[in-house]
Protein backbone atom coordinates (compact mmCIF):
# COMPACT_ATOMS: atom_id res chain seq x y z
CA UNK A 1 0.00 0.00 0.00
CA UNK A 2 1.29 3.54 -0.63
CA UNK A 3 0.46 6.78 0.33
CA UNK A 4 -0.12 9.59 -2.11
CA UNK A 5 2.06 12.43 -1.87
CA UNK A 6 2.25 15.72 -3.25
CA UNK A 7 5.05 15.12 -5.52
CA UNK A 8 3.07 12.08 -6.58
CA UNK A 9 0.14 13.73 -7.56
CA UNK A 10 -0.43 14.78 -11.14
CA UNK A 11 -1.23 17.85 -12.90
CA UNK A 12 -4.32 16.71 -14.04
CA UNK A 13 -5.56 15.29 -10.39
CA UNK A 14 -4.46 18.39 -9.08
CA UNK A 15 -6.45 20.08 -11.94
CA UNK A 16 -9.74 18.21 -10.84
CA UNK A 17 -9.35 18.98 -7.09
CA UNK A 18 -8.67 22.69 -7.73
CA UNK A 19 -11.78 22.41 -10.27
CA UNK A 20 -13.88 20.68 -7.07
CA UNK A 21 -13.10 23.08 -4.29
CA UNK A 22 -14.24 25.84 -6.35
CA UNK A 23 -17.12 23.82 -7.01
CA UNK A 24 -17.86 23.47 -3.35
CA UNK A 25 -17.59 27.05 -2.66
CA UNK A 26 -19.40 28.48 -5.31
CA UNK A 27 -22.25 26.08 -4.23
CA UNK A 28 -21.91 27.70 -0.38
CA UNK A 29 -22.13 30.69 -1.86
CA UNK A 30 -25.35 30.37 -3.77
CA UNK A 31 -26.87 28.48 -0.61
CA UNK A 32 -25.71 31.67 1.55
CA UNK A 33 -27.27 34.29 -1.23
CA UNK A 34 -30.65 31.81 -1.04
CA UNK A 35 -30.98 31.97 2.66
CA UNK A 36 -30.22 35.95 2.66
CA UNK A 37 -32.77 36.65 -0.30
CA UNK A 38 -35.63 34.37 1.98
CA UNK A 39 -34.93 35.98 5.03
CA UNK A 40 -34.91 39.65 3.23
CA UNK A 41 -38.40 38.94 2.03
CA UNK A 42 -39.32 37.31 6.02
CA UNK A 43 -38.17 40.68 7.53
CA UNK A 44 -39.95 42.99 4.81
CA UNK A 45 -43.33 41.09 4.92
CA UNK A 46 -43.15 41.53 8.63
CA UNK A 47 -42.45 45.29 8.07
CA UNK A 48 -45.17 45.57 6.10
CA UNK A 49 -47.62 44.56 8.64
CA UNK A 50 -50.05 46.97 9.97
CA UNK A 51 -49.09 49.01 12.78
CA UNK A 52 -51.45 49.49 15.76
CA UNK A 53 -52.93 53.08 15.98
CA UNK A 54 -52.65 54.73 19.30
CA UNK A 55 -54.68 55.10 21.68
CA UNK A 56 -56.06 58.63 22.08
CA UNK A 57 -55.01 61.59 20.03
CA UNK A 58 -53.53 64.46 21.85
CA UNK A 59 -55.31 67.67 21.06
CA UNK A 60 -52.59 70.03 19.21
CA UNK A 61 -52.75 73.41 20.01
CA UNK A 62 -54.78 75.29 17.14
CA UNK A 63 -51.94 76.68 14.29
CA UNK A 64 -50.68 79.80 13.81
CA UNK A 65 -53.14 81.01 10.47
CA UNK A 66 -50.70 81.07 8.05
CA UNK A 67 -50.58 83.59 4.60
CA UNK A 68 -52.55 81.80 2.07
CA UNK A 69 -49.88 80.60 -0.91
CA UNK A 70 -49.96 81.86 -4.22
CA UNK A 71 -51.27 80.34 -6.94
CA UNK A 72 -49.24 77.60 -8.29
CA UNK A 73 -46.86 77.15 -4.94
CA UNK A 74 -46.77 74.32 -2.85
CA UNK A 75 -46.25 75.72 0.31
CA UNK A 76 -42.98 76.32 2.52
CA UNK A 77 -39.17 75.12 1.89
CA UNK A 78 -36.95 74.08 4.04
CA UNK A 79 -33.46 74.91 3.16
CA UNK A 80 -30.45 73.57 5.65
CA UNK A 81 -27.37 75.95 5.70
CA UNK A 82 -28.59 75.79 1.13
CA UNK A 83 -28.04 79.50 -0.47
CA UNK A 84 -31.32 80.19 -2.26
CA UNK A 85 -29.96 80.31 -5.70
CA UNK A 86 -28.64 76.69 -5.00
CA UNK A 87 -32.19 75.46 -4.22
CA UNK A 88 -34.11 77.37 -7.31
CA UNK A 89 -31.24 75.77 -9.62
CA UNK A 90 -31.53 72.26 -7.80
CA UNK A 91 -35.64 72.61 -8.49
CA UNK A 92 -35.25 74.01 -12.02
CA UNK A 93 -33.34 70.59 -12.56
CA UNK A 94 -35.56 68.20 -10.81
CA UNK A 95 -38.68 69.50 -12.95
CA UNK A 96 -36.67 69.46 -16.23
CA UNK A 97 -35.51 65.86 -15.68
CA UNK A 98 -39.01 64.77 -14.96
CA UNK A 99 -40.62 66.97 -17.77
CA UNK A 100 -42.96 68.73 -14.89
CA UNK A 101 -43.92 72.43 -14.69
CA UNK A 102 -42.40 73.58 -11.84
CA UNK A 103 -45.86 74.59 -10.07
CA UNK A 104 -46.66 70.81 -10.15
CA UNK A 105 -43.86 69.75 -7.63
CA UNK A 106 -44.06 69.95 -3.91
CA UNK A 107 -39.91 70.23 -2.56
CA UNK A 108 -40.38 69.97 0.94
CA UNK A 109 -36.90 70.63 2.06
CA UNK A 110 -33.39 70.50 0.63
CA UNK A 111 -29.96 69.93 2.84
CA UNK A 112 -26.65 69.47 1.64
CA UNK A 113 -25.19 65.93 1.87
CA UNK A 114 -21.14 65.83 2.71
CA UNK A 115 -19.38 62.72 2.98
Amino acid sequence: MTMLTANAMGIGAAAVYALLGYAVVFFGLILLMIVVIIMGKIFSAKKEAPVAAPAAPVAAPAPEKEAPAAPGTAGQLKTYDVPAKTCAMLMAIVADKMGKPLNELRFISIKEVKE
